[in-house]
């Protein structure tokens, strides 16, 4: 197939791409939040926002959100590459995407773990959370590259 018609694919990807990364970073300004409430004496409440629940609450949607958002971009990058090309693996965006999605669903697993008898899982999901960050960069680039290669 010629790329003309995958236009719209590489559009909703894009966009998809965009949103997660700002999903990702309302989630570490929400996560900052709920450790500062949860680790000092002083929360500092703001009119829109108006405790610690409500944080919590905006953090677990934008987290869904970007889980969500992240399987779209799986399915995307192997349904349009499948269609161009006829097979995976052309370029190393392949495995910096596999890897950023189980990063997600490790944090989103991590996540749901969290209470005072699993010590083990907050460390994890900010673990996870941190090279997340790294993975996203890396996608990023070996995105663009790809991008590259479709442009005039």
């Amino acid at each position: 197939m010629n790329l003309p018609s995958f236009l719209w694919l590489w559009k909703i990807a894009a966009w998809s791409m965009g949103l997660s990364l700002l999903a990702y970073l309302m989630l570490a300004i929400t996560g900052v939040w709920m450790f500062r409430a949860r680790t000092s004496q002083q929360f500092p409440f703001t009119p829109f926002m108006g405790g610690n629940r409500e944080v919590r609450s905006l953090h677990y949607l934008m987290g869904i959100s970007m889980v969500s958002l992240v399987l779209l971009l799986l399915a995307i990058g192997i349904v349009g590459t499948l269609g161009h090309f006829g097979s995976l693996g052309h370029s190393s965006h392949l495995a910096s995407g596999l890897i950023v999605v189980a990063l997600v669903l490790l944090s989103a697993f991590s996540a749901t773990q969290i209470s005072a008898r699993r010590s083990w899982a907050r460390p994890l999901h900010i673990g996870v959370n941190i090279i997340l960050f790294v993975g996203f960069a890396w996608v990023s680039l070996t995105g663009w590259i790809v991008v590259q290669k479709y442009l005039p």
